[in-house]
């Protein structure tokens, strides 16, 4: 269930009367600006935007919604959470990273979305096609987008 001591949790009851854990997420409250900002980031790139929370994608425009939403962070993208650095991909590097898994997309950038002094999830731009070429511009869209994102997210 990926949730981790300290993980912020909502607890309701459904129609059986079962009560309900469910892993709190900021961005899944904010999905309507997540989904706002990814059609911006990716408009304005011309690549597939994708939000991210902690565990999967929130919001994504420029692509398949329905291939996309709801699927699961990949182990590298869990990394970038982990060491609240962004990821820009070199056209050198050897190793791509994929951020969603179970699609075989690499990402171009990503950036972590900080709020409240937490990562509370990503916005990445991914590759159109293998020739998609990272840019300066790919990751100040993203950035601009993240640091947004961050600041909706936080209280007070």
């Amino acid at each position: 269930m990926r949730i981790r001591e300290g993980d912020p949790l909502e607890i309701f009851t459904d129609s059986d009367g079962e009560v309900v854990l469910k892993k709190y997420s900021v961005l899944s409250e904010l999905a309507d600006g997540a989904d706002k900002a990814a059609q911006v980031i990716s408009k304005l790139s011309g690549t597939p935007a994708v939000v991210f929370d902690r565990d999967h994608v929130v919001a994504v425009s420029g692509a398949h919604k329905k291939e996309y939403l709801e699927r699961r962070v990949s182990p590298a993208l869990e990394e970038i959470f982990e060491s609240r650095r962004a990821y820009f991909a070199d056209n050198d590097s050897a190793k791509p990273l994929m951020p969603i898994e179970g699609i075989e997309k690499r990402a171009l950038t990503v950036v972590p979305i900080i709020s409240s002094g937490d990562c509370t999830g990503a916005v990445a731009l991914v590759a159109a096609d293998e020739s998609s070429k990272a840019t300066h511009e790919h990751e100040m869209l993203a950035r601009a987008a993240a640091m947004f994102l961050g600041k909706q997210g936080e209280v007070g």
